[in-house]
């Protein structure tokens, strides 16, 4: 079950959460009107490769990631959108492309946006296409420990 890993982590760190079930979306769109949840509160995961090193940036399910922002707010030489061939045994847990912004269970960093750290609630990708979890941003913050930049 992909949402084991994750759910015990939450629950171990006491964590308050509510779990979404919803029919199999993969966009953004599909997956706020599959959940009957605003797309502003949706997260999403984006693999990147720092200086050649898989992470994690975080923002917002409506916006792109700025790749020109990133590389100046890390000051890094290398930054790179990963392909799914990259990352996909990183995660043996999850759903290609439905991994949950917790970095630090799968020993990377995380970077999220600057104005997904604004919203008082989250709700991502459980590890599967079919569930949410959503959370208080500041619990997130509090277990992800991503460090947040413009993106």
């Amino acid at each position: 079950m992909p949402v084991k890993k994750l759910k015990d982590f939450l629950d171990t760190n006491q964590i308050k959460y509510r779990s979404i079930r919803h029919s199999p979306a993969y966009t953004a769109q599909e997956i706020a009107a599959s959940a009957h949840i605003s797309g502003k509160m949706i997260a999403k995961t984006v693999m990147i490769k720092v200086d050649g090193k898989m992470a994690m940036a975080v923002l917002p399910a409506e916006n792109q990631v700025h790749f020109d922002f990133i590389q100046r707010a890390l000051k890094t030489q290398a930054i790179k959108l990963a392909g799914e061939q990259e990352f996909k045994d990183m995660f043996p847990d999850c759903e290609v492309g439905a991994m949950p912004p917790f970095g630090n269970l799968y020993g990377m960093d995380v970077y999220v946006s600057e104005t997904l750290a604004e919203d008082e609630e989250i709700a991502f990708n459980a590890g599967t296409h079919r569930e949410l979890i959503m959370l208080s941003y500041n619990d997130f913050y509090q277990l992800a420990k991503p460090r947040i930049i413009r993106m």
